[in-house]
């Protein structure tokens, strides 16, 4: 016969412990092992509370996991599943002749729960192994990891060799669920492939969302990626997996399918094809990860964009001073129109260039000179009819439109007169008239002997040449009349468009035109008749007093630029061309260049500005990118601590968001010059908006010890803004002061509510500003004078920000500085907001150790306290001894006591910069043969040239490539 199974004495026969708590947490039953494991007997725990039969060191209490042991409990319970805590610390009480002493122990548990016939939870089992003696506990630092020594594990008298694999089994299960939600969280792209058809096994969250959601587990890459095939992906796998080399790709473009039915997008990675070798060292699959880089593709071929619009400004400005150069010292006419013809044909890379002068009653074109290419025939000297190239086009001609021509045999005004145009080698070309009166007088021709696509700008460029050359030929003509006919033509003398006087041997000025007289500020009375040197004393012996008696003297006519300040005060500069006179005397063409002087210190400004901002991006970008890239080296150290992982983590993550506030900053500042940013406008309380600024600029200013004083009125004040916008105005401002104020300054904001504007003041206690950068301050890139440490960092956005959008609100602010050390001020002036309700208020990879090379003393010295972080665990993981000092006179002391073998030291340092500490430490004797490497951010070859003359070994430029670091230490 049959018998049923006597669970209670399975229960008591268990060699696992057991214990059984009903669902109010008091316990029922407990089986001898779990008995003997906690060293209690059955009357001591049955029939009490949990908590109260194992009760928490009194000295301690935080010796019993109450907490997570309670959650353990009610999960199993209301989940109806059992719950794993892979390791509780719970110190268990045990009775000693001086009294209860507390044992330090380490449980693994698994809370299951026990069901009743209706269905229902009636008690919940507690099975607890002793892990105690599997673990290694720091308790100082709260950290535990599983010994290593595996005969130590054999020898734990706490546990049997089932309970060993029971708790060996849990552990490792709890450390894949938390590498599994590490490889699921990772912000960049990964999945595991193997074998030779790539067959993915595992892919994270970022993978599905660049690839979209579709099935790829199992299935080889060709097909859960089809609409890769052919673009080189599948052979560069088939590389790394025969190979067994990794493969590298940077900004690499594919083509994908991210949604079901979507078009084909196209996307930018980096991507690392890392192998994946078995015990046998085959490789046995492929490891991909990457990042999608799009968006930073995008904003850097914007930025190439903006660079080659402001080179191609910078260029066409060059090429017309060069042209005005080149013609203004020519005297014949012939002379300018060749000069400007050759100029331009090179510049446009045309196949020939000329001037027409046109006999429009005629009909006809005379080309006096052209200017051609090898392999082109010159037009010099023929006569052309116009209405043989085409009526039409001439008639457009007549009415002044410029003719742009890109193939004469396709273009309908033209191709019934190929003929012309053959007898000439001509396929395309472009024509701009210069008409006067009413009549076509003179018409510059462009010629290529090859269709071609014109550009706007080479049309651009040809007007203003033409214009300028045509005035320049008029005045060079002009000039020469006054010259051969001894200035006897009054008409020319008073109707030139430029100064023009006349000065006796004897320094009598004997006779100014009215442009002259003009540009002088003075009447003829104060000029003719008068002597030169009583009228312009303040040229008395200066430079243009030498030119003109030279040219009195030699007869060589010579051109000078003059600064000057006119009658009424203001500056002007003057271009003045000397020639000598018939009667001994001087002559002098001058014209006010003021503009083209201002255009071209423009120009020189907006270069330097565009290198500087380029360099200063170049800084600001390698800053961040030298802790990433340490930290990605050191994720790479099998069996990386959890602490070290999280705090590598931190630090990235603090890097990654401080490049894209750079990121964004560009792109609010492209998109308020290109005009896009479209304000979403509603009543906005300023106490609220001004509010979340200060929220946001709290941690700088805590960090800097910062004391700020807020002064904001009673009651709603409202604007009508776009809150964002807003917001980010008032924290540039703010952040600006923070910047710019030292430590434990004063920074004050004030509100003042007027009738129809409301005013809002941020004042402090900084460094100030001359006058000269006041002027300038909410200029694009424009900054104070930085150390090269850079403290301040950013990249001269935020103030031209902020005048773009407080004009955009139909606003205005203003900056003041009473000069450097004095403090900066900035008020803005918003309209006051007609509505009457008050808004919403919101709610507030790491290199292993070099074999062969000994363990090195490292100083590290840098003030960005996260790259010197990362630098330093990277060396400790290699096995070398390092200290880290954030400052130059900190190191120097440091130095000192610890006699470091090697110097890593940032160039960029406060107090002295790391030339002058290199310096200092080779005239230590502890220091003087020490390996010293800079570590810096300026990597042009002048900063080579400073840190090698300053006593540095070697120079490396952030982001620190660490191969090239430990080569550097394995030969030291």
């Amino acid at each position: 016969m049959a018998h049923s199974p006597d669970f209670k004495a399975l229960f008591q026969a268990s060699p696992y412990p057991y214990l059984l708590i009903d669902t109010g947490f008091i316990l029922i039953g407990a089986n001898p092992a779990y008995l003997h494991a906690t060293g209690r007997t059955e009357g001591e725990l049955v029939g009490k509370h949990i908590f109260e039969a194992f009760p928490a060191n009194p000295a301690d209490p935080d010796s019993t996991n109450l907490a997570e042991v309670r959650a353990s409990i009610e999960l199993a319970i209301a989940t109806r599943k059992p719950h794993t805590s892979a390791l509780l610390r719970y110190a268990t009480p045990r009775a000693t002749p001086d009294g209860t002493v507390f044992d330090e122990r380490y449980w693994s548990a698994v809370h299951s729960p026990v069901f009743g016939e209706d269905g229902e939870v009636i008690f919940v089992s507690q099975n607890a192994i002793d892990v105690t003696d599997l673990y290694q506990v720091d308790a100082s630092a709260k950290r535990y990891q599983l010994k290593q020594d595996a005969h130590a594990v054999l020898d734990a008298p706490q546990m049997n060799r089932p309970q060993m694999h029971e708790a060996m089994t849990r552990i490792l299960n709890a450390e894949r669920s938390q590498l599994q939600i590490l490889f699921d969280q990772a912000p960049g792209f990964m999945a595991v492939m193997s074998g030779t058809g790539h067959a993915f096994e595992m892919v994270n969250d970022a993978f599905y969302r660049l690839v979209g959601r579709r099935p790829l587990v199992g299935l080889p890459a060709r097909e859960a990626l089809p609409e890769l095939v052919g673009q080189g992906l599948k052979e560069l796998l088939d590389e790394a997996f025969a190979s067994g080399q990794r493969v590298v790709l940077r900004e690499h473009k594919i083509t994908l399918q991210r949604e079901r039915g979507a078009p084909l997008e196209d996307r930018y990675v980096d991507l690392l094809f890392q192998p994946i070798l078995g015990q046998d060292l085959r490789v046995t699959g492929i490891f991909a990860q990457g990042s999608d880089v799009t968006e930073a593709h995008r904003i850097s071929q914007q930025l190439s964009v903006k660079v080659a619009q402001l080179e191609a400004i910078r260029s066409r400005q060059a090429f017309l001073l060069e042209l005005s150069d080149r013609i203004r010292t020519l005297a014949n006419p012939d002379e300018v129109t060749a000069a400007a013809c050759e100029l331009l044909g090179r510049r446009l890379r045309a196949s020939r260039v000329l001037f027409g002068e046109v006999d429009d009653e005629r009909g006809l074109a005379f080309i006096r000179r052209d200017w051609t290419a090898p392999g082109s025939a010159s037009l010099a000297g023929q006569t052309m009819t116009l209405d043989d190239f085409g009526p039409e086009m001439i008639a457009a001609l007549r009415a002044g439109r410029a003719v742009v021509n890109g193939d004469v045999a396709r273009d309908p005004r033209t191709a019934q007169h190929t003929a012309a145009y053959d007898r000439i080698g001509v396929r395309a070309d472009m024509l701009l008239p210069l008409v006067q009166a009413g009549r076509l007088h003179v018409v510059l021709t462009i010629h290529d002997a090859a269709p071609r696509a014109w550009l706007a700008e080479d049309a651009e460029l040809a007007r203003e040449m033409a214009e300028r050359t045509w005035s320049a030929v008029e005045a060079t003509r002009a000039q020469a009349a006054l010259r051969t006919e001894r200035d006897q033509s009054r008409y020319i003398f008073d109707n030139m468009a430029e100064g023009f006087a006349t000065v006796g041997r004897d320094w009598t000025i004997l006779r100014m035109n009215a442009e002259g007289l003009r540009l002088n500020q003075r009447s003829a009375d104060q000029i003719v008749g008068h002597n030169h040197w009583e009228v312009f004393p303040a040229l008395r012996g200066s430079e243009t007093e030498a030119v003109y008696r030279r040219v009195m003297d030699t007869g060589r006519s010579e051109i000078i630029e003059l600064s000057h300040v006119l009658p009424d005060g203001s500056p002007a500069w003057s271009e003045i061309r000397v020639h000598r006179a018939a009667e001994g005397g001087i002559a002098m063409f001058f014209s006010n260049i003021s503009e083209r002087r201002a255009v071209q210190e423009q120009l020189r400004l907006a270069d330097q500005r565009k290198d500087e901002f380029l360099a200063m991006l170049a800084h600001e970008l390698r800053n961040p990118l030298a802790p990433i890239g340490a930290a990605a080296q050191l994720l790479q150290i099998p069996r990386l601590g959890e602490e070290r992982i999280r705090q590598t983590s931190q630090i990235i993550g603090r890097q990654v968001e401080h490049m894209t506030h750079l990121i964004d900053d560009l792109l609010d500042v492209s998109r308020v010059t290109r005009g896009l940013v479209k304000l979403d406008n509603a009543p906005q309380d300023i106490r609220h908006v001004v509010a979340e600024a200060v929220e946001q600029v709290a941690p700088l200013m805590q960090a800097r010890r910062h004391q700020l004083v807020l002064a904001l009125p009673p009651e709603s004040a409202l604007v009508l803004g776009d809150r964002k916008r807003l917001v980010q105005v008032f924290t540039n401002i703010l952040n600006n002061a923070a910047k710019y104020t030292p430590e434990g300054g004063r920074i004050a904001l004030r509100t003042g509510v007027q009738a129809e504007h409301l005013l809002v003041e941020v004042a402090d206690n900084g460094i100030g500003m001359a006058p000269g950068l006041v002027a300038h301050v909410f200029d694009l890139f424009a900054q104070a004078e930085r150390p090269s440490d850079r403290s301040a960092g950013g990249l001269g956005l935020g103030l031209a920000l902020v005048k773009s959008l407080v004009g955009l609100h139909g606003g205005t602010v203003r900056c003041h500085s009473a000069g450097l050390g004095q403090g900066s001020s900035f008020t803005v002036c918003l309209p006051r907001a007609a509505a009457p309700e008050e808004p919403a208020v919101p709610a507030s990879g790491a290199a292993a150790a070099q074999h062969g090379a000994r363990a090195l003393r490292i100083l590290i010295v840098d003030d960005n306290i996260d790259a010197a972080t990362m630098l330093a665990m990277l060396l400790q993981a290699s096995g070398h001894a390092v200290m880290v000092e954030y400052g130059a006179r900190a190191g120097l002391a440091r130095a000192r006591v610890e006699r470091p073998d090697v110097c890593l030291l940032d160039i960029g340092l406060p107090e002295m910069d790391g030339n002058e500490l290199a310096q200092h430490l080779r005239a230590l004797p502890e220091t003087a043969h020490a390996l010293l490497i800079a570590v810096t951010g300026y990597g042009q070859e002048s900063d080579r040239q400073r840190t090698q003359a300053a006593g540095f070994d070697h120079h490396l430029v952030k982001p620190l490539d660490p191969r090239a670091l430990f080569a550097l230490l394995e030969r030291a």
